[in-house]
């Protein structure tokens, strides 16, 4: 439509029919309203705390299937693990003592065989809090791991007669051994353990190493404090006091310390 002039009519702007109302400010109120976010937040909280529910009845109830399984061998393992100390016997100072060793071990042997699935349960609950990188870096370390833990076992069980040798050899005719199964069995569990858990040790620097923490130069600049460290490790985590055991342990970790050095340095750390 023109006007005079021919100039346009300048029609007075208003609110298009076609136009989405504008959005009205939300009233001042003592307190912000809870939005979307707030409520998906609460909902993200509780999702999370079912998915950890939901994880740990998963572990526990592989740990108790194959507590079971080691419960039907558990016989078979006891003559096994007795064969380091040859024809000495074992004792029990209550009448309870032997059900509960079979509890014991078909409990471990539960554990060790339930590994595999506590790991991925575990992995399934923490990736998804982890940067794409990161679950990058730690997830082919998991079965890696396990493997390495029972190659510590296999360390251990290695090592075993050589400290049971070690240890009697101070018994004389004054002073008789006894062992009892609390004691024997004990003393074998953590063995194991501490080797397992050491065969870890490479894993977690080299982890350290890939985020940042550490570094092959930093690594060789302490060496000598870190070299203490295992002294002092493998003396106060083997049992028994022998000579044997702790010296076997802090070397492996040793050696693990140096090729781990050697690994982070050749990946650019």
């Amino acid at each position: 439509m023109a006007g005079e002039g021919g100039l346009p009519a300048i029609v007075p702007a208003g609110p298009s029919p076609l136009a989405p109302d504008a959005p009205s400010l939300p009233a001042a109120s003592g307190a912000p309203p809870v939005g979307p976010a707030d409520a998906e937040a609460t909902m993200s909280l509780v999702d999370h705390l079912g998915e950890l529910r939901t994880r740990l009845f998963k572990s526990i109830l592989a740990i108790v299937v194959f507590s079971i399984v080691g419960y039907w061998r558990t016989g078979a393992i006891i003559d096994l693990l007795r064969t380091p100390i040859g024809s000495r016997q074992l004792i029990s100072l209550s009448a309870g003592g032997p059900f509960f060793l079979y509890i014991k071990i078909s409990f471990i042997v539960g554990l060790i065989l339930a590994l595999p699935v506590v790991l991925y349960q575990v992995w399934a609950f923490v990736s998804p809090g982890l940067t794409a990188e990161e679950r990058r870096i730690v997830r082919p370390w998991i079965p890696v791991a396990l493997l390495f833990f029972l190659i510590g076992v296999g360390v251990a069980w290695v090592v075993l007669p050589f400290a049971l040798t070690f240890l009697f050899a101070f018994e004389s005719d004054a002073i008789h051994i006894t062992l009892t199964i609390d004691n024997y069995f004990g003393f074998v569990t953590l063995m194991f353990l501490a080797f397992g858990l050491t065969m870890q040790f490479p894993i977690l620097l080299y982890i350290l190493s890939r985020v940042g923490i550490v570094s092959s130069a930093r690594l060789r600049a302490a060496r000598r404090y870190v070299i203490l460290g295992i002294a002092l490790f493998s003396t106060v985590v083997t049992p028994g006091g022998d000579l044997v055991s702790p010296t076997v342990l802090g070397l492996t970790m040793y050696v693990l310390f140096e090729i781990s050095i050697i690994v982070i340095r050749r990946s650019g750390h």
